[in-house]
C-alpha cells in the first residue's frame, strides 16, 4: 500500500509501508522485512509505459539513434536484479549485465582514471597538512617567533602572542576553505562545469605552495595560504562530488573512498619530503611548505582528459551530452543508458519539488526543506565529528607534540612519518568495508575506540619517570592505535557520506555547507591547539578531546543514517523518514536488540530495518 505523506513534509515520497515486519522461512527463522521501503518510482506504470517513456527521452533529447537502447535500458532500471527477465535485451547486454552483477569492481578504464585522478587531487589537501606539520619546527625561528633570545630580553613579545601567530598561521587555510572557498563553489561548478572548476582549484593550489616556500616574512606566508585555503576549500566541496556522480552505486563507497585513501596518501608522502629536505639547512621549512605543489599540477594537467560529470549535464539540459559522458564510464551501453535513464527519472522527481532556482534559495532549501534537512543533519555530523576525534591535532603538530615528550626534532619528523604511514595502510581494508558494513556502523564502531586512544596517549604523557624509552613508548603506541581507529571509520566516511546525500539540485549547495563545517572547525582546531597545550597541558588537551568523541558518538548514532548500496537518486527516500521517527526506531528497537544480541549474548532474530530496497523485500515475501 502505497503511504502518500503531506504536501509540507517535502519528498516523504515512496514510502511503502511493508505489510508485515517479519516472514518465516523454512527454516523456521524469521527473516525482516523493512518497516519503509524504497519504491522504484519506475514501477508506477506498465511495462509499455516504461518502454513509450523511455523512447520519447531518447528522442526529445536527440537521441533518437538510441530509442531502441533506451528502451530496454530502462526494463532493466525498472527491476535491475531480475534483468534476466527482459526478454528485449541482446546477447551481449545479457552478458554484460551478468558480469556486471558477478564482478562489481569491473569497469571501463575511463572511469578509475577519472576516480584516481580525483584522488590525487586529495593529495593535495594531506600535503599541505604535512607541510606545515614540518615546518613549524623551524620556520618560528625563522620570522622570530619564539625565540629565545627575543623573549628574554627588553620588549620582548610575549610567548602567548607568538602562539596565537603560528596557530593563526597553521589555521588560515582551513578558515579560507570553510567561510570562502566553500561557497564559490556553486557559480565556480554552474559556469565551468566540474572538471573547469577543479583546473582553476588546482591552478591555485600549484601557486600558492610555491608561493610559501618563498615568503619572507610571517605576514607573506599568511597572505599564500589565506589565498591556498580558498582552493582547497572550493576543490574539496567538487571533487568528492565529481566522484560520487561518476561512481555506480554498488562500489560508491569505494571509489569515492579513494578521496581519503589520498588524503592520507597525501599526509604519508609530505611526511616523506618533510624527512628528505631536513639537513637542508634554514631552507628546510620553505622546501617542506613548497613541495605541496606536487599533486596540484598533476591534477591540473590530468583533468583535461576526464569526461564531465554526467549529472552535471544533465542539470544543465545537455542530456545527449550527458548520456556520452556516461557510456564513458560505464562498461556496456545498456549499463550507461541503464544507470543514465534511472539518474534523469528521479531528478524530474527532484525539479517538481524544488522550492527555488537561486543560489540562496537552494542554499536555504539545506536548512528549510525537511528531506534536505536531514542530510544536512548527517554530513554536518560526520564533517564535524571529524574535527571532534582529534585526529587533526595529530595531522597539524605531531612533530611539536612528538618534540615535546623527548624526542629530538629529527626523531619527530621519524615518528610523524610512521603515523602518516598507518594511515594509508588502515585506510585501505576500509575500501572494502565501506559498500558492505556501511558508513553508519563503522563510525559507530570506531569513535569509542578513539575516545579510549587518545585518553590513554594524554594520560601516559603524565609519566616522567623510567627511561626515555619507557615515557615516549606509550605515547606513540596510543597515538598509533588512535590512528588505526580512525582510519577505519571516521575518516573514510566524512567526506564520502557528505558528497552523496544531497539531492542533485541542492548537491553543490549541500556539499558546500559540509566544506564550510568541516574546514572551520580544522581552523579552530590549529589556531587553538598551541595555545590549549599551554593552559590545559598536553594531557588535558588530549582529555577533551578524548570527551569529545563520545559526543560525536552519540550525534552519529541521531543523525547519521545508512547509505549503502544505494543510487545517489534512491537516498532521497533514506532521507524521507522523519527524524523524530528514525531515532525512536534505533532507540526503541535496534539498541535493545543490540544489548540483547551482542551484550547479553542472546539468539534473538534481528529486527525489521527501518529502509529497505523495494526489490529486496520482494524477495522476502516471495
Amino acid at each position: 500500500m502505497d503511504d502518500k505523506s503531506s504536501p509540507d513534509s517535502h519528498n516523504e515520497k515512496e514510502m511503502i509501508h511493508a505489510p508485515e515486519p517479519e516472514k518465516a522461512d523454512i527454516s523456521g527463522r524469521r527473516q525482516s522485512v523493512a518497516l519503509n521501503i524504497v519504491e522504484n518510482p519506475l514501477k508506477r506504470g506498465t511495462r509499455e509505459q516504461t518502454v513509450l517513456d523511455a523512447h520519447s527521452f531518447a528522442e526529445l533529447n536527440g537521441m533518437p539513434e538510441h530509442a531502441d537502447l533506451f528502451g530496454r535500458a530502462a526494463l532493466v532500471a525498472r527491476d535491475p536484479e531480475r534483468f534476466d527477465l527482459v526478454d528485449e535485451l541482446g546477447g551481449d547486454e545479457r552478458a554484460a549485465l551478468a558480469y556486471e552483477k558477478d564482478h562489481k569492481w569491473h569497469g571501463p578504464f575511463m572511469l578509475w582514471y577519472a576516480i584516481s585522478l580525483c584522488a590525487v587531487g586529495a593529495a593535495t589537501q594531506g600535503w599541505d597538512q604535512t607541510g606545515s606539520n614540518g615546518a613549524n619546527l623551524s620556520f618560528p625561528q625563522a620570522f622570530g617567533l619564539w625565540d629565545d633570545s627575543l623573549n628574554g630580553g627588553e620588549g620582548a613579545v610575549p610567548p602567548g602572542r607568538d602562539e596565537w601567530i603560528v596557530g593563526t598561521i597553521n589555521a588560515i587555510i582551513f578558515l579560507t576553505a570553510g567561510l570562502i572557498g566553500a561557497f564559490i563553489v556553486d557559480p565556480l561548478n554552474h559556469y565551468f562545469g566540474r572538471r573547469g572548476e577543479i583546473f582553476i582549484t588546482a591552478c591555485i593550489l600549484t601557486a600558492t605552495p610555491i608561493g610559501s616556500g618563498f615568503a619572507q616574512s610571517w605576514q607573506g606566508l599568511f597572505a599564500a595560504r589565506f589565498v591556498m585555503g580558498i582552493g582547497i576549500g572550493a576543490k574539496n566541496a567538487t571533487v568528492p562530488i565529481y566522484s560520487a556522480e561518476m561512481a555506480p552505486a554498488r562500489i560508491r563507497g569505494a571509489l569515492v573512498m579513494f578521496w581519503q585513501l589520498w588524503v592520507v596518501a597525501g599526509i604519508f608522502l609530505g611526511f616523506c619530503a618533510n624527512v628528505i629536505v631536513k639537513d637542508t639547512g634554514s631552507i628546510s621549512w620553505r622546501l617542506q611548505l613548497g613541495s605541496a605543489f606536487i599533486p596540484s599540477f598533476i591534477l591540473g594537467i590530468g583533468i583535461f582528459f576526464c569526461p564531465e560529470s554526467p549529472r552535471w549535464l544533465m542539470k544543465h539540459g545537455k542530456i545527449a551530452r550527458g548520456y556520452d559522458s556516461m557510456r564513458r564510464l560505464r562498461a556496456h551501453p545498456i549499463i550507461g543508458a541503464r544507470d543514465y535513464y534511472y539518474s534523469y527519472v528521479i531528478y524530474k522527481e527532484e525539479l517538481k519539488l524544488a522550492r527555488g532556482a537561486g543560489y540562496f534559495a537552494r542554499l536555504w532549501d539545506c536548512f528549510a526543506v525537511p528531506r534536505i534537512r536531514r542530510a544536512n543533519y548527517g554530513a554536518s555530523t560526520v564533517m564535524i565529528g571529524q574535527q571532534m576525534c582529534g585526529i587533526n591535532i595529530i595531522s597539524f603538530y605531531s612533530s611539536s607534540i612528538f618534540e615535546r615528550v623527548g624526542y629530538t626534532a629529527e626523531q619527530a619528523l621519524y615518528a610523524s612519518l610512521g603515523y602518516g604511514a598507518i594511515q594509508v595502510v588502515f585506510t585501505i581494508p576500509t575500501l572494502f568495508l565501506i559498500d558492505t558494513k556501511g558508513r553508519r556502523t563503522l563510525t559507530l564502531i570506531t569513535f569509542p575506540l578513539m575516545c579510549i586512544f587518545l585518553l590513554a596517549a594524554g594520560l601516559s604523557l603524565l609519566k616522567t619517570t623510567g627511561s626515555r624509552g619507557e615515557q615516549i613508548g606509550p605515547v606513540v603506541l596510543f597515538v598509533y592505535l588512535f590512528t588505526i581507529a580512525y582510519s577505519l571509520g571516521e575518516g573514510p566516511v566524512a567526506f564520502q557520506y557528505s558528497a552523496e546525500v544531497f539531492p542533485t539540485i541542492q548537491r553543490e549547495q549541500g556539499m558546500a555547507w559540509a566544506v564550510c563545517i568541516n574546514n572551520t572547525f580544522a581552523g579552530v582546531l590549529s589556531l587553538t591547539f598551541p595555545r590549549m597545550q599551554t593552559v590545559m597541558t598536553p594531557t588535558g588537551a588530549f582529555g577533551f578531546y578524548a570527551g569529545l568523541n563520545l559526543v560525536a558518538w552519540f550525534m552519529v548514532f541521531c543523525f547519521v543514517r545508512e547509505t549503502k548500496q544505494l543510487t545517489l537518486e534512491e537516498l532521497d527516500q533514506v532521507f524521507s523518514v522523519p527524524t523524530s521517527k528514525y531515532i525512536s526506531h534505533e532507540l526503541t528497537v535496534w539498541l535493545p536488540w543490540f544489548l540483547k544480541r551482542y551484550i547479553l549474548r542472546k539468539n534473538i532474530p534481528r529486527p525489521p530495518l527501518i529502509l529497505e530496497k523495494e526489490e529486496k523485500v520482494e524477495k522476502i515475501l516471495e
